[in-house]
């Protein structure tokens, strides 16, 4: 009740964000293709993201660009359907494309092409930890400029072994934390570029060259590799590195995407990153000790820039595998979720409904004989609605009802992602007066972990796989609970209720 009879504390100040692209153009040779979730109609005028429900519904013009999936920047009219596809989230940068030929010597997926590199700092921020740092320094390519800044390092060691790899070393006495760090490290940077990468990091060869290749786009702001764990030597990291092996916050997945509030990724981790210096603006914010890389990545977005994931580039975190440290960790970063809340709003809302996956949440929840009938009617209602928004041609109906089936599936896995995580504290206490409640709760934590374990293909037995998503999840949603209590707020726990918006972005318009 506290929550309710305070009132929220101000919205903090914010750092600023970023000026905005001067171009968003890409350039000539600049190559996408279709993402694999993207499918394409009988006609191959129809674009159908089968995971965002998004549609795109080409024009007689656009046609003849899309050879092979694949579209190659050669005039404006090209260039204008390239980046229409890549902000729809319908393809992604061709993997293979290389194509701009001031950067070809960037782009390759070899390693030695990291060597190549010659217009990124990398920067790391350390606080001790000398062994780690040491590790990380070898696995640089030779000759890359590197700033390390010692974050009030008690082991004198961990500036001995920066200077001895060749790195010019930051001091900050006393410590002022990572964000504070990573800030000054920037500062220190003369390359039109700046790589982050924490000191517990490892990059597999070629992350460098396949990362710097997003950068060609002059739309791009940040990309980030795939952080995987380091190897589990000797196997004394249990059950629990198995579990983190393909479920750690870290770990964003296996497809490329842009990066955007409640997108397919909506955020990128701090352990990696790969910055545009001209998009850099106030850096992190100082102020914040948890969520600090996620506040960066939403303003840099809010000002106009993209950004990009990119999993064919991996570097490798040392995971946690002492139990109580991980819950911990896991709590620590929910408690971010109140802070991000008065900085971005409903970007951190927990689930995002529109009125019909509303109408079908409650419904499912309330397990009556009416539910099935009610949920379906909103479905075919919601079809409708879609159908009439849709452009001529094609096989509307088809297209409509498949976007609406993506929204049922995001509906149901939202809610079901709900109760275990963000709302487990009532939903403990719906189980305490309700069968229904104790139902509910019960399918969505065990078929949520059952159906992840199957996704993901974890190493591990499916019991200990659910037992260590609940835990996950419990942890997590205790520390979004500890910091909506300090901040005297719901915000971050409020769902974003929206209603349709208008797609006549469907048409593919060549300049």
């Amino acid at each position: 009740m506290m929550l309710l009879r305070h009132a929220p504390r101000p919205a903090p100040p914010r750092a600023a964000a970023p000026p905005a692209p001067a171009s968003t153009r890409l350039p000539d040779g600049f190559a996408v293709v279709l993402s694999a979730t993207t499918a394409v109609g009988e006609d191959g005028a129809s674009l159908l993201g089968t995971t965002t429900g998004r549609y795109l519904r080409l024009r007689p013009a656009a046609r003849p660009l899309l050879v092979g999936r694949r579209v190659t920047v050669t005039d404006a009219a090209s260039a204008a359907l390239a980046r229409l596809l890549l902000d729809r989230d319908l393809a992604d940068p061709d993997p293979a494309g290389d194509a701009c030929d001031d950067a070809s010597d960037h782009a390759s997926d070899h390693a030695s092409d990291d060597a190549a590199v010659d217009d990124v700092t990398v920067v790391v921020p350390v606080r001790d930890r000398p062994e780690a740092l040491a590790r990380l320094l070898a696995a640089l390519p030779p000759r890359l400029p590197v700033v390390v800044v010692d974050d009030g390092s008690v082991d004198g060691r961990t500036g001995a072994v920066a200077r001895a790899a060749g790195a010019r070393v930051v001091r900050l006495d006393p410590g002022r934390g990572p964000a504070a760090a990573r800030n000054a490290g920037a500062a220190e940077a003369t390359t039109p570029y700046v790589a982050l990468l924490d000191s517990d990091v490892v990059p597999d060869p070629g992350w460098l060259a396949r990362l710097r290749r997003h950068l060609d786009d002059p739309a791009v702001a940040v990309v980030a590799p795939r952080v995987l764990g380091l190897p589990d030597e000797g196997g004394r990291g249990g059950w629990l590195h198995r579990y983190e092996a393909v479920r750690s916050s870290l770990d964003l997945g296996a497809r490329p995407a842009g990066v955007r509030p409640h997108g397919q990724v909506a955020y990128l981790p701090s352990a990696a990153l790969l910055v545009r210096a001209a998009a850099w603006g106030d850096g992190f914010d100082e102020r914040l000790q948890v969520g600090e890389d996620v506040d960066l990545v939403w303003r840099t977005w809010s000002a106009g820039w993209r950004l990009r994931f990119e999993p064919a580039a991996v570097v490798r975190h040392e995971h946690r595998t002492e139990v109580s440290g991980w819950l911990s960790r896991k709590a620590f970063y929910g408690t971010s979720a109140d802070l991000l809340a008065a900085r971005h709003g409903d970007a951190v809302a927990p689930m995002v409904l529109t009125p019909w996956t509303a109408v079908v949440a409650v419904a499912l929840l309330a397990q009556r004989r009416w539910s099935l009938p009610v949920a379906a009617g909103a479905y075919v209602v919601a079809t409708a609605g879609v159908r009439r928004r849709l452009p001529p041609g094609g096989r509307p109906w088809t297209a409509a009802a498949s976007m609406t089936a993506v929204g049922l599936v995001g509906a149901v896995w939202q809610t079901s992602a709900a109760l275990t995580r963000h709302y487990w504290p009532l939903a403990a206490l719906g189980c305490l007066v309700s069968r229904r409640a104790r139902r509910a709760v019960a399918l969505a934590a065990v078929a949520d972990g059952l159906l992840d374990h199957r996704r993901t293909g974890a190493d591990l037995d499916p019991v200990r796989y659910v037992v260590a998503r609940r835990l996950d999840d419990l942890a997590y949603g205790a520390g979004v609970w500890a910091g909506a209590w300090r901040g005297r707020s719901v915000r971050a726990l409020r769902p974003a209720l929206r209603g349709f918006t208008r797609r006549r972005d469907a048409d593919a318009k060549p300049s």
